[in-house]
């Protein structure tokens, strides 16, 4: 009986190949595999057809899909169920492909799509200082000179 491990030949996909080379690779591939726990709609129980049922699943929602996940849980046209679901969102037609994603990623509980913070540039830290500066030294004059106004 011949050896079974000889005859193996290597990986002829580009696809294979590069996961059998890289690592990174491969660990992405095991997390746009990860399953996601389906969210059922309040009234009825159901889940929505559309719903991802991996990460690379939703990753690969598409625009109309994002409108009716919002639309079928309640989210795009607000309701006396919209605030019953754990996470619920506000929700806009005209918004971005990857603002609803975000906000659909958030509703559904998955990790990094809360609403980004806003990063004040150096311009507006530099005007908000000085701005407070320029109070307190008007503060001052006012405390020193009752009869002093700016």
């Amino acid at each position: 009986m011949e050896n079974q491990t000889h005859n193996q030949q290597p990986p002829t996909n580009p696809d294979d190949q590069r996961a059998a080379k890289d690592a990174a690779f491969r660990e992405k591939l095991r997390q746009m595999a990860l399953p996601l726990a389906p969210l059922v709609q309040l009234t009825t129980g159901e889940i929505h057809p559309a719903f991802p049922g991996t990460l690379l699943n939703f990753w690969l929602l598409t625009d109309e899909e994002l409108e009716e996940l919002a639309h079928f849980y309640h989210q795009r046209t607000p309701c006396r169920w919209t605030l019953h679901y754990p996470c619920p969102i506000a929700w806009s037609s005209d918004m971005p492909l990857e603002e609803k994603r975000r906000r659909i990623g958030r509703f559904i509980g998955l990790r990094g799509c809360e609403t980004p913070l806003r990063v004040k540039s150096e311009e507006e830290i530099l005007e908000e200082a000085r701005a407070a500066r320029v109070s307190d030294e008007e503060e001052i004059w006012r405390r020193k000179l009752p009869w002093y106004r700016s």
